[in-house]
């Protein structure tokens, strides 16, 4: 049997435990970070251990836990950084006046690359399809590998939940907008890697979500 084209690892960070993944080309053995909030040298030490050269980082939105330290780990990796959607500059550019609030390292930054719906973002022989999803932040974006069934929501997507929207330019009609129509035609077995918590696949959560099930949109 033949390798899987795509490979992910999970890594919780920072005292929030935002999940940050290593996802790598099998083919290449060139990876990415995805939402490298913190504990940087964990981050290292797994990509060294899996082998897996670092190309660039990617980013789903600017909140303290998921990108933090995402500018200071790009000089010391010397790649580049993809995302959020620039509707977030605004998160990222308080990124030192958060850290200091939740105890966590934070420096401003620019990303190499501002993302939007329907870009593409490419790691070793892989593409991941980007779609802006805001709701929870405006400029938030979700990476999805259609090959694999597998994407990257951050913080819009919770096993039996969804991202809180009482943050500033949260909106709760939006969020869910984003789950139900940019999230669910991916596929009921797409299986998604959350910002904090277990795995799940939009099926189940599409069956039990009591946020936005399919019962719970209907009720709506």
């Amino acid at each position: 049997m033949s390798e899987a084209p795509l490979r992910a690892a999970i890594l919780p960070v920072t005292p929030l435990q935002q999940n940050c993944t290593l996802l790598w080309c099998t083919a290449t053995m060139r990876g990415a970070f995805c939402d490298p909030g913190g504990d940087l040298p964990r981050l290292k030490a797994a990509a060294e251990q899996a082998g897996v050269t670092i190309e660039k980082i990617l980013l789903t939105h600017g909140h303290i836990d998921h990108c933090g330290s995402a500018g200071i780990f790009a000089e010391e990796l010397g790649v580049p950084i993809e995302g959020p959607h620039e509707e977030d500059r605004f998160w990222i550019d308080r990124l030192g006046s958060d850290g200091a609030k939740y105890g966590i390292t934070g420096r401003p930054f620019e990303p190499s690359r501002w993302l939007k719906d329907g870009d593409q973002v490419t790691l070793g022989e892989l593409t991941f399809d980007v779609r802006h999803c805001p709701g929870h932040t405006p400029g938030h974006v979700v990476f999805h590998h259609p090959e694999s069934n597998l994407a990257l929501v951050g913080d819009v997507l919770f096993k039996g939940s969804v991202g809180r929207w009482d943050f500033e330019r949260g909106d709760q009609q939006q969020l869910i907008r984003s789950i139900t129509e940019r999230l669910w035609p991916m596929g009921d077995e797409t299986a998604f890697v959350p910002g904090h918590g277990p795995m799940s696949t939009f099926g189940h959560e599409r069956a039990t979500n009591p946020f936005v099930g399919d019962a719970a949109v209907s009720a709506a």
